[in-house]
């Protein structure tokens, strides 16, 4: 079992940052694939980055490319995202999902665990 906890968010100008943490419980957290998925009002929860095990592959969506950059310590079982010129269309909250068999992953059905959210608005 795996607990995930999101920190982070808050309230941002457009082209501010913000970096958004996600802690887990569990001594396997090096082994999991993680990733950072959001969801809009009135939307459906879409992938942002993904990273797997190692760290050593990334992969990004479209909008956030260039922007956002995932990244994982797993002396600390953390997975943090750097999320830098941001805009209001970021607005959502952040969701930090794990997938036990380690392989960079996009698709929501494939992980496993899922924490709590963490809410981030982008004013203009």
């Amino acid at each position: 079992q795996v607990q995930l906890v999101e920190s982070g968010g808050g309230l941002v100008q457009a082209g501010g940052s913000l970096r958004l943490s996600c802690a887990a419980s569990g001594r396997t957290f090096s082994n999991y694939a993680m990733a950072w998925f959001r969801q809009a009002p009135g939307k459906e929860r879409e992938f942002v980055a993904g990273i797997s095990w190692s760290g050593t592959s990334t992969g990004y969506a479209d909008s956030v490319k260039g922007r956002f950059t995932i990244s994982r310590d797993n002396a600390k079982n953390t997975v943090y995202l750097q999320m830098n010129s941001l805009k209001p269309e970021d607005t959502a909250v952040y969701y930090c999902a794990a997938d036990p068999f380690g392989a960079l992953q996009r698709e929501a059905s494939e992980f496993y665990y899922w924490g709590q959210g963490t809410r981030v608005t982008v004013s203009l």
